[in-house]
């Protein structure tokens, strides 16, 4: 998952967007790129496989200059893209993932539409955005013609002279909020970036919506889709950041909530003391200890300074490396004690198991009970790029030793009642070699996030998505060229 962040200010903007943009480097570790609008576009982007965004951009945005800009931490994609388009020069990050962009690709190809930026895939993402929402008859209808184009999710900042059109995707399964401060308006994909540049929470985008932000306010250019709204559910669990808020619900304060109920069903283990694996497993080890009542204590310290995500870099190598590297055990808090470890999520379990459970082991631990604040993950993502292979989850792993073979039908396995969900999770705790492994349930998950189910995606945990699923669309459609048409001033508010 990326995150985006965009803001427009009285006066020059480059230090709001560079801390900003800073706020959002717990989603993304390939590149980051900021694009400012002065009396021209000045656009950087650099890799950051092997640095920190701080780093990378300390020098940089000194010398961008400008009252508005966009920057954006990427997962994949190298962005900010520019384009000089028939609406004007515009440069615009995304955040998201299309399924169908090698199909759409094509089609763009056919019609005589070229492609220029690097990508490890066929084509850059948002450069592909870009080039789709230039199909329209100006910026808002050719937004608009970007989300009936696409299968999967985007949410969007466009910086054009204008301001910032901002636009989530629309079914919502990411975030975007606006806020305000006495001299600047911005966008966030997480409003954890808000609190130390001053800005103020003034409203949660709607899934569909599109807005544009420059001096004069925010003005609402085209309204949300529809009611539905299927925020990813993964971002109170894991993904976002714990001072962040999606559609006002504080992840921290979810996390929390999920451990009390793992702790509900754990009336008959005897434990010395509750842990979290670092960092967003701390959350749900704290409400566990709450509930409990046993002392929260940390066997397993991260150093941060040096070491982000195990879970959002693409490649399998790296992933292990920074597993093993970020964890250093406690031996004097871990020796000859019982020990419940609250973890986000098990995905791969390839993880946990070398490079957690291990250090546990070797340190003395006498018991270990492992509790996922989630249920088992059963299938990728369709809607960001994480997990991208069915056989990569530890629970079809499970499935697959268990029956022989990968069963297209998981239901059994997804029924934590049944007699299969039971065999399974007990295959992974035999697999991890742990004392006991309890997953937490899909109604205790929903219920700590505090939306009804059909307000969350939930995809990954059961397979379902009805409201992302529509009838198969005629090619693109690349007419003449036409000018834009000349808009009527827009009304504001403040």
């Amino acid at each position: 998952m990326s995150g985006i962040f965009g803001v427009v200010s009285q006066k020059d903007c480059a230090q709001t967007l560079f801390y900003g943009t800073d706020y959002h480097s717990h989603l993304g570790t390939e590149y980051g790129g900021l694009a400012v609008l002065g009396k021209d576009f000045t656009r950087q982007i650099h890799d950051l496989t092997q640095g920190q965004f701080k780093s990378k951009f300390f020098d940089d945005y000194k010398s961008m200059h400008g009252n508005k800009g966009i920057g954006v931490i990427s997962d994949y994609d190298e962005q900010p893209i520019y384009l000089n388009s028939r609406f004007g020069p515009f440069c615009i990050v995304i955040c998201g993932f299309v399924e169908n962009a090698e199909e759409l690709t094509a089609e763009l190809l056919n019609k005589g539409i070229s492609f220029s930026e690097v990508s490890r895939r066929p084509v850059n993402t948002p450069e592909l955005m870009a080039k789709l929402i230039n199909q329209g008859d100006n910026l808002i209808d050719g937004i608009q013609y970007m989300f009936d184009a696409i299968e999967g999710s985007c949410s969007l900042l466009l910086l054009h002279k204008d301001g910032i059109y901002a636009a989530r995707d629309r079914f919502g399964y990411t975030p975007l909020a606006v806020g305000r401060r006495a001299d600047a308006w911005a966008v966030t994909s997480e409003t954890s970036a808000f609190p130390n540049n001053d800005f103020q929470i003034l409203k949660y985008i709607e899934p569909g919506e599109i807005v544009l932000v420059n001096e004069a306010g925010l003005v609402q250019k085209r309204p949300a889709a529809g009611k539905q709204n299927q925020i990813c559910a993964f971002l109170w669990i894991y993904t976002g950041f714990p001072a962040s808020s999606y559609e006002g619900i504080n992840v921290e304060v979810v996390r929390e909530r999920c451990g009390r109920y793992l702790a509900r069903h754990d009336k008959d283990i005897e434990i010395d003391l509750v842990s979290g694996i670092p960092d967003s497993g701390c959350a749900h080890g704290l409400g566990y200890a709450m509930e409990s009542g046993k002392p929260f204590r940390r066997p397993l310290v991260k150093y941060t300074p040096g070491y982000g995500r195990s879970y959002t870099p693409p490649s399998q190598e790296t992933r292990d490396l920074i597993a093993k590297m970020k964890l250093i055990p406690i031996k004097e808090v871990i020796k000859g004690n019982s020990i419940v470890v609250c973890e986000d999520s098990i995905v791969r379990g390839t993880q946990l198991k070398n490079f957690t459970i291990n250090k546990l082991r070797d340190c003395g631990a006498k018991q270990i009970h492992v509790r996922p604040a989630c249920p088992p993950l059963m299938f990728p993502c369709r809607f960001n790029l994480s997990t991208r292979s069915i056989h990569e989850l530890a629970a079809r792993k499970a499935i697959r030793a268990l029956e022989g073979r990968d069963l297209e039908d998981v239901s059994e396995y997804i029924d934590n009642k049944s007699e299969k969900y039971k065999k399974m999770v007990q295959w992974i705790a035999k697999d991890l070699d742990v004392t006991t492994l309890r997953y937490q349930t899909i109604d205790d998950m929903v219920k700590a996030i505090g939306r009804d189910k059909e307000n969350l995606c939930t995809y990954c945990w059961t397979g379902e998505c009805p409201k992302a699923a529509r009838p198969k669309k005629p090619p693109v459609k690349i007419e003449e060229v036409k000018q834009p048409q000349t808009k009527k001033p827009a009304q504001t508010f403040a």
